[in-house]
């Protein structure tokens, strides 16, 4: 599959955590660990779960950088 997002992070699902609606999914992506918020249901049709392989793709149309004073 090919995507136009160029921040793709490769890595390791560490740990999946399922609310009532939205699951956290853990990548680590060596060293660091990003975290994904992702429906439940798109969970499963990944059929996700630690040890598997997976890109983190970061999308974002606003960062915001803040110093402490």
């Amino acid at each position: 599959m090919k995507i136009s997002a160029r921040n793709q992070l490769k890595g390791q699902v560490v740990e999946v955590v399922k609310g009532v609606t939205t699951s956290h999914v853990r990548i680590d992506i060596g060293g660091a660990v990003v975290t994904a918020a992702i429906t439940n249901e798109a969970v499963d049709a990944l059929n996700l779960d630690a040890g598997m392989k997976a890109v983190a793709v970061i999308k974002a149309s606003d960062v915001m950088v803040a110093l402490d004073d």
